[in-house]
């Protein structure tokens, strides 16, 4: 046997052994590879199928609102987006606007379910802050101040400082705190747009805390 075909058998020998002890591995390690690749194409297009649903439940309910539709069918919409996809931005949205129209429908307990469910659910920091804020409302509504306060002391984002301020303010007056209650103000009308139209509406509130 000539040297080039010596060193070419030595070749294969060792890749044989290698393959010996390595190739159950190697093929193992490709199948996983492959499976991961699938995998994730199949997630993706699982999520992307997920969001279009969401969306089109969304829609419907946006419908039902423009229809005037009643509490019912605008909160059994809500509820399907929030059951079916809970982890959707439109479910939290979905939730919200379902709370809103319980509110004008004075159905306090639905509109606190669902703002409850939004601060329960949602991973967005604004979307939460303002849920806190309209529960903070219909609690104000039933005169539940402590829950108020609570709620409202909670850290919530700067941009509304203002807003958690003034109906802290409305809490800590319907309480008798008198002087709280105008430090909350002084605090809204610090936060508050200065050209704002709502600035006005908490000015009106502490100069009648201080006349008295």
């Amino acid at each position: 046997m000539s040297a080039y075909n010596f060193e070419e058998q030595e070749k294969i020998d060792r890749l044989k052994t290698w393959w010996s002890a390595n190739g159950a591995t190697l093929l193992l390690a490709i199948a996983v590879f492959a499976a991961a690749v699938v995998g994730t194409r199949l997630w993706n297009h699982y999520k992307v199928e997920q969001a279009r649903q969401a969306a089109d439940l969304y829609t419907v309910l946006q419908q039902q609102i423009e229809k005037g539709g009643d509490l019912v069918k605008i909160t059994d919409a809500a509820q399907l987006i929030t059951e079916s996809f809970p982890g959707s931005g439109y479910a939290s949205r979905a939730a919200l606007i379902a709370a809103h129209s319980a509110v004008q429908a004075d159905n306090n307990q639905s509109a606190r379910d669902m703002l409850q469910w939004v601060l329960d659910h949602t991973k967005e920091p604004e979307v939460k802050d303002l849920a806190r804020l309209r529960l903070a409302s219909v609690l104000m509504d039933e005169s539940e101040y402590d829950q108020v306060l609570s709620l409202l002391n909670t850290q919530h984002g700067a941009s509304f400082t203002g807003l958690y301020a003034d109906l802290r303010g409305d809490a800590l007056a319907a309480s008798g705190k008198t002087n709280e209650a105008r430090a909350a103000y002084q605090k809204a009308l610090d936060s508050l747009d200065a050209q704002g139209a709502y600035r006005n509406v908490v000015q009106m509130k502490l100069d009648v805390l201080r006349a008295h």
